[in-house]
């Protein structure tokens, strides 16, 4: 990746951080918000093939939150140079595997007790 993209890249991180903290209707604010996204699509444009950049916009329409994390995991790979070539449609669909993987909830139950298993809760039930 170029030192262009990662200085834009740096300063779309750092637009982030000062719109967290600072005043949303600040002009300047949502013109570097803007510019995020800008920069946003264009290094995706550079690194996903047609297809799987429609997969994406799909996803967006339906779940948002992983679609950021997608995108987030691809910028960051390119960042790095862990990318060789486009990103075809089946590669994002690997991608889109890992991320469920990662950020899968997983729910866990202490202290009740399964039904049938009367002695674990010390309760006795009567017929």
């Amino acid at each position: 990746m170029a030192d262009e993209e990662l200085e834009a890249l740096r300063k779309q991180r750092l637009a982030e951080l000062q719109a967290k903290h600072g005043d949303p209707g600040d002009a300047s604010q949502q013109e570097a918000k803007q510019r995020e996204a800008e920069m946003r699509n264009s290094i995706l444009a550079q690194v996903l093939d047609q297809s799987a950049r429609a997969r994406l916009s799909n996803l967006a329409l339906v779940k948002p939150e992983k679609t950021k994390a997608v995108e987030n995991y691809l910028i960051q790979m390119a960042r790095y140079g862990q990318l060789s070539g486009k990103v075809s449609e089946q590669g994002l669909i690997e991608i889109l595997e890992k991320v469920s993987q990662q950020t899968e909830k997983k729910t866990t139950v202490k202290g009740a007790s399964l039904p049938g298993n009367h002695s674990s809760s010390g309760l006795t039930l009567l017929l």
